[in-house]
């Protein structure tokens, strides 16, 4: 008789049901694994006869085979020693086997039984509420699987443990999701000297998800605008840390016990490679862009990376999603992110500079912020010069509004947006719509459309800076709690929209 257990394959976000099927049938003893598993499957045997040793359990002198159903679909990773060890449980008669059944399982076996933490058990807690089955895992990975409310979540702490609970010996309560807070810190945006043009534009970015690039001298303070973005920008919201929590769960990031409410802030060096930002690898991995799902993708001296490497963030930058194409996988990731980039003038740095001279007016300005390629420079809804602060106004009083002020009315904004968009799976921000929706939303008054039209035909705005345009408008015009959009936030749009003047 073939005993039953489940668990699952992950192919991007999702998770694919796997049924594992354990028989033992007269021959020679041996112990196979077959259905497409890699070897760090097939080496299960091993840990799950020590584990099964460790507890007193010997292996009948009979045949083992366990089969991984589909047998077409590729089988990876170390968690399939939990579902391994339950089916050949079952079969040994030691768990009923209508209870391996009911539970989809997935966890690590060390030798003495013990249950190693595995990445995906939030999609694998997605799976067996969709197929109406209890979750068994690791203890250390229950806080991060119980976000799932559908499905109950048993965590166990070793092999024993999760047996004595199938069997009624001694039953294992429910994880209970955990929620990790952050210890550091959020730095604020009073201690930037200066740079309110710059602030404000973090503050439409972070109200808005519009993308910005930062344009200014070294030292300016680009990338310290940019570390306190964190502090502006609401929590996540249930469905939205679900979301980004499942991708952080493939790619082993969830191991403080529980997800995380603040959105994610990513800064890749610019030696990264196009795998490293967009994705793939041999098991087509998420990338950066993936991995800033509902966040922010920072990225620092924006033209020093590779060309390659920037020229493949326009699609996902356009349509929030990524597609990695593989041999044997077509994998496709959500990367709905916000996008704030800097760079340097030129490659001294001081084109802009009235106190210095760069020898190479205009051509190096033109020549490194010509490595960002048009139809990228036109997907940046606002950009922002940012002026070099004398050493002289260091030393004056902080200046402007709190990050906590300053990330209650990008709240109010963003609440606005959410009611806005409210039974609208694929918009959530002011940056989300197009077609009709933007029409709606973000047509000005007399006055507004007769600026951008002007603006339109003196700047030659493509189609889509057009609409960028009237997306960072319709922003404008929610901080400013207007039900319309007027004048006034047109023309504060425009201004961030103008081409830069040393032609970036």
């Amino acid at each position: 008789m073939v005993a039953r257990a489940y668990t699952v394959a992950f192919q991007g976000v999702e998770a694919r049901p796997v049924e594992v099927q354990c028989a033992l049938s007269p021959g020679l003893p041996a112990f196979s694994i077959v259905g497409l598993p890699d070897k760090a499957v097939s080496e299960a045997r091993d840990r799950v006869r020590a584990a099964l040793g460790a507890m007193a359990i010997a292996l009948p002198s009979r045949r083992i085979t366990v089969n991984l159903s589909p047998a077409d679909l590729p089988k990876e990773g170390s968690h399939f020693d939990l579902p391994i060890a339950l089916a050949l449980l079952a079969a040994l008669d030691i768990i009923p086997k209508d209870t391996a059944e009911s539970v989809v399982a997935l966890g690590e076996l060390s030798l003495d039984g013990t249950l190693i933490p595995v990445i995906g058990a939030l999609p694998a807690a997605m799976a067996a509420a969709a197929d109406d089955r209890t979750l068994l895992c690791p203890a250390a990975s229950g806080a991060e699987a119980a976000w799932v409310s559908a499905t109950k979540v048993i965590a166990a702490p070793d092999l024993g443990a999760a047996v004595r609970h199938f069997t009624g010996q001694s039953l294992i309560e429910p994880s209970s999701p955990g929620e990790v807070t952050p210890d550091d810190p959020l730095k604020d945006m009073r201690d930037v000297k200066g740079q309110e043009r710059a602030k404000r534009a973090l503050e439409i970015a972070a109200a808005g998800r519009h993308h910005l690039i930062l344009v200014g001298t070294p030292g300016s303070g680009k990338s310290m605008l940019a570390a306190r973005l964190s502090g502006i920008l609401p929590p996540l919201t249930p469905s939205e840390a679900l979301e980004t929590s499942m991708i952080h769960s493939l790619a082993g990031l969830l191991d403080a016990g529980g997800i995380s409410r603040a959105r994610p802030f990513r800064e890749p060096h610019h030696t990264a490679s196009m795998a490293a930002i967009i994705g793939g690898g041999r098991t087509a991995k998420p990338g950066e862009v993936s991995l800033a799902h509902n966040g922010v993708l920072f990225m620092d001296e924006f033209p020093e990376f590779p060309r390659t490497v920037l020229e493949t963030l326009r699609q996902p930058i356009e349509t929030g999603e990524v597609m990695i194409a593989r041999a044997n996988a077509h994998v496709k990731y959500p990367c709905a992110f916000m996008l704030v980039a800097a760079a340097n003038p030129c490659k001294c740095g001081y084109l802009t500079d009235p106190d210095r001279a760069c020898a190479r007016v205009p051509a190096c300005g033109k020549d490194y912020m010509g490595r960002i390629s048009g139809p990228l420079m036109d997907r940046f809804d606002l950009r922002v010069d940012v002026p070099p602060v004398r050493y002289t106004d260091l030393d004056l009083p902080a200046s402007g509004d709190t990050s906590a002020q300053i990330a209650a009315r990008v709240k109010a904004a963003r609440d606005l947006q959410i009611a806005r968009f409210e039974g609208r799976a694929d918009m959530r921000s002011n940056a989300d719509a197009e077609g009709e929706i933007l029409k709606e939303i973000a047509t000005p008054d007399a006055e507004g459309s007769a600026l951008l039209s002007r603006v339109a035909e003196r700047f030659a705005l493509s189609a889509r800076g057009y609409h960028r345009v009237l997306r960072v408008a319709r922003t404008i015009a929610d901080l400013d709690g207007s039900a319309d959009v007027c004048h006034r936030h047109v023309a504060e749009a425009v201004s961030y929209r103008v081409p830069h003047p040393n032609g970036s």
